[in-house]
Order: structure tokens, then C-alpha cells, then sequence
């Protein structure tokens, strides 16, 4: 795969994970929901930018959080790089090129949002606001994508978890993360075609 092909595919994730996520931004207000079939929904919630909702504690948690984010892109862009020169296989070019346009585009959330945007909260926000709602590197990541696909109590003879109540899926996540998640996915699934032996 040629770097110009690798180019193109990650400009594409992370023109479509902008836009749906500024489309989301400036007409969900935040918690909104709407229903497009009953296991699938465009929820609006915002987040520090690590999976369900974790957060690192302190004054400069979401700070290092970004700061790592980046430095983490050079090296996945440098891998891509030099996967592409030494000629590696395309499955592997693939997934490092989704790795790397998934993590780019959470981290211009993290990056740009809180000074282009006001909040969110009881209001529709506006995208270049003279009233963000934050600063240079806190910015929130939007995630929109919610998959309720079942809900219920568990069967009691199950172990650990028997009687109980579970959802399947949970989570609520964007076009960056889906892009990272089949990244990693094509790692696994394809592991000897992405790293076949000499």
C-alpha cells in the first residue's frame, strides 16, 4: 500500500469523524437522544477522552492525558512510515493508518474543542464561540454511537453474574473509535497475514 492510499484513508476517517462529531455538538444538546431503531441510537455525551468515561486524577490529569495522546500519534505515524518504506503488508498499513486517524481525531477533541465550542449543557453549542467552555488541551471528546442491542436480568444459574442486570452493549463511542477498534481488530484477527514470517 502506497503512503498516498494511507494518506487518503486517513484523511477520510477523520473527515467523517469531524464532521458527525461537530453535526452532533451544534444540534444534540447534552444527554440528547434519538432513536433510529430500537438497538441503535445518536446519543450526545462528552467525556475526558479514555474508554467509559475514565478519567486520570488530578489538576493535570486530562493535560497528560493529551500531551501522551500526541506523543503516542509521532510514534504510530513513524511505524506507518516505515511499514510503508520497508514494504510490509497491507493488512498491516491498514491497521496502523486507522490506529493513527482514530487517535488524531480524539485528540483534536482533546486539543481544539474547549476553546472552538461553548458548553453543551441545556443549550446547543456554537462552534466558534467567544464563550468556550474551556481551554487549549481540555477539550472533551463527543461520542454519539450507542448500540443498546439488550437489555435484561441474566438467568440465575449462571455463574458470577446469574440474576443480575446487563445491557449489551454499553458503551457510547464516535468514528475514532471505531476506527482504533478495527485497526486492533485486523491486528488480531489477521495477526499472520499483518506479520507474516520471511
Amino acid at each position: 500500500m502506497s503512503l498516498r492510499k494511507a494518506y487518503f484513508l486517513i484523511f477520510l476517517v477523520l473527515l467523517v469523524d469531524q464532521i458527525s462529531k461537530i453535526y452532533v455538538k451544534t444540534n444534540f444538546i447534552l444527554g440528547e437522544e434519538v432513536e433510529v431503531f430500537n438497538w441503535f441510537r445518536i446519543h450526545f455525551i462528552e467525556n475526558e477522552g479514555m474508554a467509559w468515561g475514565t478519567k486520570i486524577p488530578g489538576e493535570y490529569g486530562k493535560l497528560i492525558l493529551t500531551v501522551f495522546r500526541i506523543f503516542a500519534v509521532f510514534g504510530i505515524g513513524y511505524w506507518l512510515a516505515d511499514s510503508i518504506k520497508k514494504r510490509h503488508s497491507t493488512y498491516l498499513i491498514v491497521s496502523i493508518a486507522l490506529i493513527f486517524a482514530g487517535a488524531a481525531g480524539n485528540i483534536l477533541d482533546s486539543v481544539f474543542y474547549g476553546v472552538i465550542f461553548d458548553d453543551s449543557t441545556n443549550n446547543l453549542a456554537t462552534l466558534f464561540s467567544p464563550e468556550p467552555y474551556g481551554t487549549w488541551f481540555h477539550g472533551l471528546v463527543v461520542d454519539m454511537f450507542y448500540f443498546p442491542i439488550w437489555e435484561g436480568n441474566l438467568p440465575a444459574w449462571l455463574p458470577f453474574f446469574g440474576g443480575k442486570h446487563f445491557m449489551f452493549f454499553n458503551a457510547i463511542f464516535n468514528v475514532a473509535d471505531m476506527a482504533i477498534s478495527t485497526g486492533v481488530g485486523i491486528l488480531l484477527v489477521f495477526n499472520k497475514r499483518a506479520f507474516p514470517k520471511n
